[in-house]
């Protein structure tokens, strides 16, 4: 089966290995993959400032008399049927029951605490791969039907704007199904996740879009002698004999796309980090010290990325190893999930590894502390992490920075044709599912950033870094945000720089190279 958006760049991310040997013997620009068009920034439809209503004007959602309720969405032109309008969630309390087998779903309550922007006869909650048997909105029974991927909740009463409100809805969360569809991940003694892009759905009942943050509570009964961890700190475990509960809570608001739950035979090993910070890694009990030497990088590799972007802001991080095949590495929020493989004897040099491990560091501030406002704002998440894999690895034994960003010019072009310019990524073509994670938003996006140093300078463009994690930390922003603040610290206007290099069809010239040239580009495959 192909792989899927959320899977290809990740996957391409593990390959690059072998284009980086290419690189080294003058090969990249032949070997590196291919990713579109748009003459111009595209207009920006998010002009409500809350949470949960960037897109789509709230109103209620009541039905016409005698039709059946159609799936919603808040109008995300790349996932316009994920998240929905009227509504800005607050919190998810979410319970598990593992049965310990992957060839049962789990037993499931999920409790979304909520604030109604608008005026709601009735609500959709973004919900499938799982059967629902009851929904309450405060504790009185209310009916539910599914449309689509929505699942539909109507309230015995409206719900009035500003109102508070809890919708509690138990369910099944099912891990089987193909493993390339996202949600949870099989592993060898238990689960995890891999929601991103679009498939905590697939898990929990949810607002599934990462405009809309909230903070989350995860309470995960299964067989005591396996161990749960999830995103966030530890908040208490009870045992009940044959299972135990285990409780964490985030600290700062999450979006549904970075939720993780570990499930497994595991160890959970323990370290200091940067001003005390609070590490913690899971791996298998049997892989303590494979996985050690690799472990002990990350307070080192977390205190490299406060020299270049400020204070770590969340409240402690780690690393899930999981024995398992995805063929990729996310970093779920707090405890990125990694395959075993990759840290187990391989072909790929130490220092490539390291700069993995860096970009999904990186993501923390980058993606997940600053979070997307559209899916079009991706490039702001994997350019910015690729950013720093890429000075990670040049100071670690890789290949120069210069040379990849050359070699990344050189395809730029291609990357374009293919599918988009790095800000305004191609929606997809009818009966075809969007590839949403092309070359072009990681080593495309930090293209951008390497032209932007370039036209404004090391010293403007390090300020920029350190403002727009500072500024946005715990938010959303966008595109057009990170621009405007662009402008304000090289104190000029940047207009025609980020609408060739950010929308473009064709590749600026690079600022300070005359002679860097992009091959030229071929038609796309019909």
């Amino acid at each position: 089966m192909p792989l899927t958006p959320r899977h290809t760049a990740p996957r391409a991310r593990w390959l690059r290995a072998a284009v980086l040997v290419a690189s080294s013997a003058g090969l990249v620009a032949a070997a590196l993959p291919a990713s579109g068009a748009a003459p111009g920034p595209p207009a920006n439809p998010a002009t409500a400032p809350g949470l949960g209503t960037p897109f789509a004007p709230p109103g209620s959602t009541a039905p016409r008399p005698g039709t059946a309720p159609a799936p919603l969405g808040i109008g995300d032109r790349l996932f316009p049927f994920l998240g929905n309008p009227g509504y800005d969630v607050l919190a998810y309390d979410i319970a598990l029951t593992y049965p310990g087998t992957n060839s049962e779903p789990l037993a499931a309550v999920t409790r979304v605490h909520a604030l109604a922007t608008a005026d709601l006869a009735r609500l959709h909650l973004d919900f499938s791969h799982g059967t629902v048997s009851a929904v309450t909105v405060d504790q009185v029974p209310a009916a539910h039907t599914t449309s689509g991927e929505d699942l539909v909740v109507t309230p015995a009463e409206p719900i009035d704007a500003g109102e508070t409100v809890e919708i509690t809805v138990v369910h099944t969360s099912d891990p089987r199904g193909p493993a390339d569809t996202g949600g949870w991940v099989r592993t060898t003694d238990g689960l995890a996740m891999a929601n991103q892009a679009d498939a905590a759905h697939r898990v929990f009942p949810s607002n599934d879009h990462p405009s809309d943050k909230a903070h989350f509570t995860f309470r995960i009964t299964a067989p005591r002698e396996l161990t749960a961890v999830a995103n966030g700190l530890p908040a208490g475990r009870t045992d009940h004999g044959a299972t135990t509960t285990w409780t964490y809570r985030t600290r700062h608001p999450m979006a549904t796309e970075l939720a993780q739950v570990s499930i497994g035979r595991s160890a959970v090993l323990h370290r200091a980090g940067p001003h005390g910070l609070p590490l913690r890694d899971v791996v298998r009990t049997a892989d303590r010290e494979l996985m050690e030497p690799w472990l002990r990088k990350t307070p080192g590799q977390i205190a490299w990325m406060e020299d270049r972007v400020g204070p770590y802001p969340l409240e402690t991080y780690g690393l899930l190893v999981a024995d398992a095949r995805t063929g990729f590495a996310l970093e779920t929020q707090t405890l990125s999930l990694f395959e075993r493989s990759l840290f187990t004897p391989s072909r790929l040099p130490e220092w490539y590894v390291d700069s993995i491990m860096v970009h999904e560091l990186a993501h923390q501030w980058f993606g997940n502390s600053v979070s997307p406002r559209t899916w079009s704002d991706l490039w702001l998440n994997e350019g910015h992490a690729t950013w720093y894999e890429a000075l990670y690895a040049q100071e670690h034994g890789g290949e120069s920075l210069e040379r990849r960003m050359r070699a990344a010019y050189a395809a730029s072009d291609q990357w374009r044709a293919d599918g988009g310019p790095p800000a305004a990524p191609e929606p997809p073509a009818p009966g075809r599912k969007i590839s949403l994670f092309r070359p072009v938003v990681y080593d495309g996006g930090a293209l951008v950033l390497y032209a932007l140093r370039q036209e404004i300078g090391t010293e403007a463009f390090d300020r920029l870094e350190r403002r727009w994690v500072a500024e946005h930390r715990d938010g959303t922003a966008a595109t057009a945000d990170f621009t405007a603040l662009a402008e304000r610290i090289a104190g000029r206007d940047l207009t025609a720089f980020f609408r060739g290099w950010l929308y473009g069809e064709r590749t600026p010239p690079m600022p300070g190279h005359p002679d860097w040239r992009s091959l030229p580009a071929e038609e796309p495959a019909a």
